[in-house]
């Protein structure tokens, strides 16, 4: 079945004490999530990092996020979005502070990780908010606009950072974060309304199984694998590989490479809301969200080939594409939660969330892994090593799409199991 659409305006003064608050945290968390891309070389030259410990080291952001995920989803469905997302932002905070005055790799690492761990519920806990405060049939707008809210925020971790960090050095750059972050944390404390969360009478004992429950529904691996996978290897790529890539194989300068993410960043904020204020608005005249869904993946994973493999293509256009496709698949957000309980939503979310972060982890450890095999020139790391771990990346993106391209209607109603 399909959600009904609304046109009905959404309330400006919820807009302001719910939408604003969260989504200037999920600004937030996007940027840091991919503030190591443009200091990477830095990092590596003071610290003397491999590849391996280069990836090792941003992708503990990740894997820190995807362990959180499981308990922040029992947390937000319990406790509620207010005060778990306000909590977890000070923990982040406390992670951009030991990054900015780490002395090696190990406190390096820890303070990545709790990052990773403290912007944990950001986007899980502004789509709880969500579910709690406006209609199910707008969330694919606000969805949309939140998306945008942190493409903004990787734009921000671009070639602004990258400003930024020429002129202040990356560890004061990385204290004022540190301060940004705990003021985020304070807003969505101080201005978010508090309102009972549908899961809070709920045992613990109820909760657990009921997360297993929604990974043996085969409708949720159809519509959230490729999410999962399209994702997390833009994700993982846009985070930390991707400058490497264009200043070692196409011969950008830093500043240049910086620049095109910038773009890629900002085509994907517009993306977000095309993908969700614009599915709903064509929902509204019969065009599904299913088909966008289909129909924008298979746009993200024909632009990721020939981004990477096609030469004589002008790649700077290839990557826009392919950030406008990679936004689609994050339309399962909107379709599969009007068919789960309203008590399990931010579990059925953050099982979405939790599978794409491990898959974004894998894709920046793995890459880093693959490229060891392949010797540095010059501090640069030959393309037949891109090529090899991007060809590997390709294929997931073009299975998980194959996945969903079959589907001829959204799943049906569905309630978990305790």
């Amino acid at each position: 079945m399909s959600a009904s659409t609304s046109s009905v305006p959404l309330p400006a003064r919820l807009l302001g004490l719910v939408f604003i608050p969260f989504a200037a945290g999920f600004f937030l968390s996007f940027m840091l999530r991919n503030a190591n891309a443009v200091i990477s070389k830095d990092l590596a030259a003071e610290f003397a990092l491999s590849s391996s410990e280069l990836g090792l080291l941003t992708s503990a952001y990740f894997l820190a996020f995807a362990a959180m995920q499981m308990p922040v989803g029992v947390f937000l469905d319990r406790y509620g979005p207010r005060r778990v997302t306000s909590g977890l932002l000070v923990i982040a905070a406390i992670g951009v502070g030991t990054f900015s005055l780490a002395g090696g790799l190990g406190t390096l690492t820890f303070g990545r990780a709790l990052i990773g761990a403290g912007v944990s519920a950001c986007l899980m806990g502004s789509m709880k908010a969500y579910s709690m405060w406006f209609p199910l049939d707008r969330l694919a707008t606000l969805n949309g606009w939140t998306l945008a809210a942190g493409a903004l925020g990787a734009v921000a971790a671009t070639a602004p950072m990258e400003f930024a960090a020429n002129i202040t050095g990356w560890r004061l750059m990385f204290g004022v974060l540190a301060m940004f972050t705990l003021s985020a944390g304070a807003c969505i404390f101080l201005l978010v309304p508090e309102k009972p969360a549908a899961g809070a009478s709920e045992r613990w004992d109820e909760q657990i199984p009921k997360i297993v429950s929604i990974f043996r529904v085969v409708a949720f691996w159809r519509l959230g694998l490729p999410m999962i996978v399209l994702q997390g290897v833009y994700q993982g790529l846009f985070g930390l590989w991707l400058i490497p890539w264009l200043v070692d194989t196409q011969g950008l300068a830093r500043a240049e490479a910086a620049r095109w993410l910038m773009w890629a960043a900002v085509t994907y904020g517009f993306a977000s809301i095309f993908f969700g204020q614009g599915a709903d608005a064509l929902a509204r005249r019969g065009i599904s969200r299913l088909a966008l869904l289909k129909w924008g993946t298979m746009l993200g994973v024909a632009a990721f080939f020939a981004l990477v493999f096609a030469p004589g293509l002008p790649k700077f256009a290839l990557l826009l594409a392919y950030a406008v496709g990679v936004v689609a698949p994050i339309l399962c957000y909107a379709i599969l939660p009007p068919h789960f309980p309203p008590a399990v939503t931010a579990r059925l979310n953050t099982a979405l969330n939790v599978s794409m972060f491990l898959c974004a982890f894998a894709v920046q450890m793995g890459t880093g892994i693959l490229l060891k095999f392949f010797p540095p020139v010059d501090g640069r790391y030959p393309a037949e090593g891109y090529a090899a771990a991007f060809a590997v990346l390709g294929i997931a993106q073009l299975l998980a799409w194959a996945l969903v391209a079959t589907m001829k209607k959204e799943p049906g109603a569905y309630r978990t199991g305790g």
